[in-house]
């Protein structure tokens, strides 16, 4: 099996690159524009492997693309290529549409061109793989968790632009018969996650001793998925999910976004406590 990864020297991506090496994928093309997210140094376990490559392209790049499809020949793609942090999508949308709705369009432009000229037993195994948020569905309920059922309520430009992407995957699946999946993940934690997000920025916050942040009073409620078990569910996924499916990826782990920042502040005074006085650092 060869998989085509876009996205896949971010957080998540790069956790499903090296599981599919891991797991004995034949052949893995990491497709990633190397962004401020991207780090190749999450893909350093694996970039030795003979099974593994690099292309820095942007998916926005309809050529590009198009050429990593027709090099490759992929019979997998796992479309993970996105902004993905809601300040920032506040603060500049533009780039979240772009990338989100516009590369996702593009990627499946060329999905649907490359899928076209397969032979009919490679096009019926063929899959692209929609690797989504469960933000697309709003705040975090008194029930506890989404289904996939859950009625689409994006609140913010980053998970309006996933919803937009979501809903264009599906649309090539009823429109042009693409063999589409859609998973839709919560918060996901782990190694190399990027430093601006909640837990790894509360973590060398406090290392340095500097506010901690938290939107609010801190109310929100994320359920938090392990990036490693989230790359695992996906891999499964992409051996047996059904096509035209979406598929929720969640931890069954719902805390308040203070709770969390409370638990990691108990286990650096515990490991690493602090120079100052407690009433000298500001929270």
């Amino acid at each position: 099996m060869k998989i085509l990864i876009t996205g896949g020297a971010g957080f998540i991506g790069s956790a499903v690159a090296r599981a599919s090496i891991r797991e004995g994928v034949d052949q893995v093309l990491v497709l990633d524009k190397l962004t401020y997210a991207g780090n190749l140094a999450s893909l350093r376990p694996v970039a030795d492997s003979p099974r593994f490559s690099f292309l820095q392209a942007d998916i926005c790049d309809a050529g590009a693309v198009a050429r990593a499809f027709a090099d490759f020949q992929p019979d997998a793609v796992m479309h993970l290529a996105a902004e993905s942090h809601v300040d920032r999508s506040i603060d500049g949308p533009a780039a979240f549409i772009e990338t989100n709705v516009v590369g996702t369009f593009v990627m499946l432009r060329a999905a649907l061109d490359y899928w076209r000229q397969l032979d009919r037993a490679r096009a019926r195994d063929f899959r692209f793989m929609h690797i989504s948020t469960d933000e697309v569905f709003g705040a975090l309920g008194a029930e506890g968790l989404f289904r996939e059922d859950t009625p689409y309520a994006p609140t913010s430009p980053y998970s309006a632009s996933k919803a937009g992407s979501d809903h264009l995957v599906r649309a090539w699946r009823h429109t042009y018969g693409l063999p589409t999946i859609v998973t839709n993940c919560s918060n996901n934690y782990g190694p190399y996650h990027f430093p601006e997000k909640l837990i790894p920025l509360t973590i060398l916050n406090a290392i340095e001793e500097k506010p901690l942040p938290v939107y609010g009073r801190g109310e929100n409620v994320r359920d938090w998925l392990y990036v490693e078990d989230h790359a695992s569910a996906l891999m499964r996924v992409a051996s047996e999910g059904a096509v035209g499916e979406s598929y929720n990826v969640g931890g069954r782990n719902e805390w308040r976004n203070i709770d969390v920042v409370e638990a990691i502040c108990e286990l650096m005074d515990e490991f690493r406590p602090r120079r100052a006085a407690p009433d000298r650092i500001a929270t």
